[in-house]
């Protein structure tokens, strides 16, 4: 098993949050840590075609399938929640509702609130660091005592 320390956590996070819709995916080496990221007409390595399944029966790589994309509005939610500007925290909590969420809450939060950018990029990136640890412990790469020390590190 690896070390949280070893891996790039950013790097899964951003594979575990990869909702776009285009032909790819991400793949890990559950040995090394390193990520492999894949399209159905460039494969791997950006020249040669391979199907999915082979490297994952041949090569021992693990998709990494998105997670929901209501765990990253839960965040924003939460943020929002949280934040001791009542107002800005109102203000950033309708701009959830509906369609659109995402950008509207980013348009909000940088054009009204640009001095709680550094703390929202703060608060996102501990807990998908958290989230992709939690990912690594799941499929045995880390361990769950490398991933309980996560876990008990107080979030911004």
């Amino acid at each position: 098993m690896l070390e949280p320390s070893e891996l790039d956590l950013e790097e899964i996070a951003e594979a575990l949050g990869d909702q776009t819709d285009y032909e790819h995916l991400w793949l890990i080496d559950p040995a090394t840590g390193k990520l492999e990221f894949w399209t159905s007409d460039l494969g791997i390595d950006g020249q040669n075609p391979v199907e999915v399944d082979e490297l994952v029966e041949e090569r021992g790589l693990i998709v990494i399938d998105p997670l929901p994309s209501r765990v990253w509005y839960r965040d924003m939610a939460d943020f929002a929640e949280g934040i001791s500007d009542e107002a800005a925290g109102r203000r950033l909590a309708r701009a959830l509702q509906g369609k659109g969420a995402f950008r509207r809450f980013k348009d909000e939060l940088h054009q009204e609130y640009p001095e709680l950018v550094p703390v929202w990029n703060s608060f996102r990136d501990a807990r998908a660091k958290r989230r992709a640890v939690e990912w690594l412990a799941e499929r045995s790469i880390v361990a769950e005592g490398a991933a309980q020390d996560y876990r008990d590190v107080e979030l911004p």
